[in-house]
């Protein structure tokens, strides 16, 4: 984050103040003084100090008042989200993307480089660093203006942006991926699981904006899951929450192999949605595989929502109400359950929201 946001001295109250004015511009439309207050619950004048020190900081922008009109148009103000840049970035087994974001969440530049699984760590990490080369190259010079950086990965992360396990990729365990990006990039380099990530990218630019507690599920040649409580990302006391996959009896390893026995070169969902037996067979053995982990999931957290993202959701229409079916067997309240529209790109949202976050609690603690 720049620098002069480290300023001042608030205390706690104000600074909790100036964080709930920070997310309600970010989430609403430009508002008055007085619509704001009326919003965070403080009176007009403390609305104004908050105001004017948020302006002061670069988070908030006052509004052009609209043409025409009698009288004096009431101020408004809006979320900067021009103040800084974000960048997330997604290694994965297929591809590594780096984007660069306002602080939004809408994506200015973008820099991809496909890969394989095969790759050793050496050439995934040099994938990594032609990623985030390249796409710092077409933003151009923006060190006083990165507020920071996050990575996804697949994988076990600890605190420290460590890989603690992957099986996904091969000589992967071990990786220090925050040390690698940190010699690309200024600042402090954030890294998390990529479905724990995904999740919090639905809650930021995708369908679960309004959701407070959801279970995002990755779905593709690999499973995961992402979980968000309390509108938060909830990574456990290791940062091992959601990882169903390490217990072999929930399935969820086997699950994508129905799918990858159908004869390569066809689509076995597009067999499915054109009635072809075999093809609806396994993708029901499939989603069986699924919905037990799914099912616990849902049993523990009760979520407003389950949210299906990863490659195998561009088939929604054919795994949806075979899923919604399987979790009406096992739970007490089947959730909502939505597919991702982030395609590709959910991933690395996640990891700028990763990044943004961490913006925001610095900005907390350094104003109280």
């Amino acid at each position: 984050m720049t620098a002069h946001v480290a300023g001042g001295d608030l205390s706690r109250l104000r600074q909790l103040n100036a964080l709930d004015a920070i997310r309600t511009l970010r989430d609403e439309p430009p508002q008055t003084l007085t619509e704001l207050s009326r919003r965070i619950g403080l009176s007009r004048a403390s609305t104004e100090d908050v105001v004017r020190e948020l302006l002061e900081l670069g988070w908030v922008a006052e509004v052009e008042p609209a043409a025409g009109g009698v009288g004096r148009p009431a101020r408004r103000y809006r979320f900067n989200a021009e103040a800084g840049l974000l960048l997330g970035v997604d290694v994965g087994g297929h591809k590594v993307l780096a984007v660069i974001t306002d602080l939004d969440g809408t994506v200015l530049h973008s820099r991809r480089v496909e890969v394989t699984t095969e790759l050793g760590r050496r050439e995934r990490l040099a994938a990594v660093d032609r990623a985030v080369s390249g796409v710092l190259r077409a933003a151009g010079p923006i060190a006083d203006r990165l507020w920071g950086t996050g990575v996804a990965t697949t994988g076990w992360v600890d605190g420290s942006g460590k890989v603690l396990l992957s099986d996904a990729l091969p000589e992967w365990t071990g990786v220090d991926l925050a040390a690698h990006v940190s010699r690309l990039v200024p600042g402090r380099v954030l890294v998390e699981n990529d479905s724990k990530l995904a999740a919090l990218a639905e809650t930021w630019r995708g369908v679960a904006r309004y959701a407070s507690d959801l279970v995002f599920i990755l779905s593709g040649r690999r499973t995961g899951a992402g979980l968000i409580i309390g509108g938060r990302l909830h990574r456990g006391f290791a940062h091992g929450a959601g990882e169903l996959g390490a217990l072999p009896a929930v399935g969820w390893k086997r699950a994508p192999d129905h799918l990858a026995a159908w004869p390569s070169g066809s689509d076995i969902f597009a067999a499915a949605r054109a009635g072809d037996r075999g093809a609806l067979a396994a993708v029901r053995r499939y989603v069986k595989d699924l919905a037990l982990g799914v099912s616990a999931l849902v049993l523990t957290l009760d979520p407003e929502l389950v949210v299906l993202g990863g490659g195998f959701s561009r088939s929604a229409d054919v795994l949806i109400e075979p899923l919604r079916q399987e979790l009406d067997r096992w739970v007490l309240r089947t959730p909502e359950i939505r597919v991702s529209t982030l395609a590709d790109e959910g991933v690395a949202l996640g990891a700028a929201k990763l990044a943004l976050d961490a913006a925001e609690d610095r900005f907390s603690l350094n104003r109280g």
